[in-house]
């Protein structure tokens, strides 16, 4: 406390007429002044000991870090660690979660003591969580579950391989749970994890492994959360990072590295290795990618990015945004998705064959061959939101024609790498995507190719837009009317989970065709 009062007072001599007022004051107020500063990320005695530094910008926060040192505890946790870790106080708070639809995560704060002695075995969530839209709204119609049904509860089943520190919160784990139902404690057909896991073990029965990596891209804002909702996000009232197109710039990077580099640090520290990060074509776009691992690893790591992300720009008073399309006059974000199938510890993609130039296996034609054929009736699941069908324009990086190229952005399917990298890239994806959901889609597609020993086209050289090849649907009305008549989708994921997503998706046109845009009122409010 007296060290922290020196410091203030070197600080405040340069703000107060009286200086001889100043250690009464600080002393007086030192306990609420040294709150203000942890509740907006501050370590009190390093802030402090930086002149000059006042309460009203430490209270608006910006480029403030979440943390200045490194967490004592890092990484994915055992039960016997985090019982000592809730023990010795290190550990307070466990979080329960699980995604919805829209991959965003849902679930409950627990005390650490009682998940350890009851949480563990599961625990309770209102089944409507998997029947709402991205607003909170019930929607009719479902056989989950219904208000005629009583919006009973499932069963959150933590998968304890998945227990980390949540080192950009305070003294907290998070868990990611499966969901089962609460009376014969099966999987839930319809959650987007079990969707995943059922492809996972199909790709078991063939002798795979199912291995791949997302590349997210998403645009950051100087702009918190809260002011952007207040301007109801307004473009001209949200303020991004950038100025001019930066890919690759690293000036431009420098400027958006104060939130870029928390984010790194923290997911590296809660076990999402990461690879790197770099400037996007938008303005304060950018891409941070982590390391390949299994599908359903992969798809943890994914969420749990994204929640880190919005919590530690919420933390600094400024705000991301992983829509697909956040601009009209600039670059969507996309999340591509990097897949290859592995068996005996070796990429089953490798192999002699010359197709097309190509060196490759039987196994990497029909799986591409089944990515190409069967992605049109899968778009739903790559593509979920009625924003995500603007992303998708001419020469902006964006796929619109379903091709496949060697090292060609211009191209959906983009083959790249060598030995045990030999990988496809699937462009589709835009960065709103359920990693869950796309991942199991995509493998579905591939399996479906290997099972039907489906002909993969010859590789495009050239400019894939100016082609004539199929095309991407272009509205979600679209998309979903296609995996709704999807004989292959039914008999990949069952009827139960097409029936479930396409009413899912039916509401969401359905919600937006109502709505006046200010687009609409722009055009025609004085010129018809």
């Amino acid at each position: 406390r007296k060290f922290i009062v020196n410091m203030l007072y070197r600080v405040c001599q340069r703000r107060l007429k009286n200086v001889s007022k100043t250690r009464k004051i600080l002393s007086a107020q030192l306990k609420t002044t040294t709150t203000i500063c942890r509740n907006v990320g501050y370590n009190p005695i390093r802030c402090f000991s930086q002149s000059p530094v006042v309460l009203d910008e430490l209270w608006n926060n910006k480029n403030t870090p979440v943390t200045e040192t490194i967490p004592k505890i890092k990484g994915n946790l055992t039960l016997e660690q985090l019982q000592k870790l809730g023990e010795s106080g290190d550990i307070d708070t466990v979080i329960m979660a699980f995604t919805c639809h829209n991959g965003k995560l849902m679930g409950k704060r627990y005390g650490v003591d009682f998940f350890i002695e009851e949480g563990i075995k599961g625990s309770h969530a209102c089944s409507y969580l998997l029947t709402v839209d991205v607003e909170m709204n019930t929607i009719d119609g479902f056989d989950l579950t219904s208000w005629d049904k009583g919006y009973g509860d499932f069963h959150m089943v933590p998968d304890m391989g998945t227990l980390r520190v949540a080192t950009w919160l305070d003294r907290t784990a998070i868990v990611l749970c499966d969901l089962d139902d609460n009376k014969n404690h099966k999987p839930i057909t319809v959650g987007p994890r079990s969707i995943l896991k059922a492809q996972l073990e199909k790709g078991k029965k063939y002798g795979f492994t199912s291995m791949g990596a997302s590349e997210l891209e998403y645009y950051m804002y100087q702009t918190s959360y809260e002011d952007a909702a207040k301007s109801e996000y307004l473009e001209s009232s949200i303020k991004p990072f950038g100025y001019y197109l930066g890919d690759y710039n690293l000036l431009q990077g420098t400027r958006e590295e104060p939130l870029n580099a928390e984010v790194r640090r923290h997911l590296s520290w809660c076990g999402v290795p990461i690879e790197n990060s770099k400037g996007e074509y938008g303005f304060g776009q950018h891409e941070l990618n982590v390391k390949y691992t299994n599908l359903l690893d992969m798809g943890d790591r994914h969420v749990i990015y994204k929640q880190c992300f919005k919590e530690i720009a919420q933390k600094m008073g400024f705000s991301v945004t992983f829509m697909a399309k956040a601009h009209s006059d600039q670059c969507g974000s996309s999340c591509h998705v990097h897949m290859s199938l592995w068996k005996d510890g070796k990429n089953a993609f490798v192999g002699d064959e010359d197709f097309h130039g190509v060196k490759c296996s039987k196994a990497f034609q029909n799986f591409l061959g089944g990515w190409i054929k069967n992605t049109p009736e899968l778009m739903v699941f790559l593509a979920p939101n009625i924003n995500s069908y603007k992303r998708y324009v001419d020469a902006s990086f964006a796929p619109t024609k379903l091709a496949w190229s060697l090292d060609n952005r211009s191209a959906a399917f983009r083959v790249i790498g060598e030995g045990n990298s030999f990988r496809i890239e699937c462009r589709l994806p835009g960065a709103d995507m359920n990693p869950y959901l796309g991942f199991a889609g995509l493998l579905a597609a591939g399996l479906d190719g290997i099972e039907n020993e489906v002909e993969c086209p010859p590789p495009v050289i050239g400019d894939v837009y100016r082609g004539e090849y199929d095309t991407v649907p272009r509205t979600l009305r679209d998309a979903n009317n296609r995996f709704k008549e999807s004989e292959f989708a039914r008999r990949s994921f069952g009827e139960d989970v097409v029936k479930h997503y396409s009413h899912f998706l039916d509401n969401e046109v359905k919600e937006f065709e109502k709505v006046v845009t200010n687009w609409e009122r722009k055009r025609y409010f004085e010129q018809i």
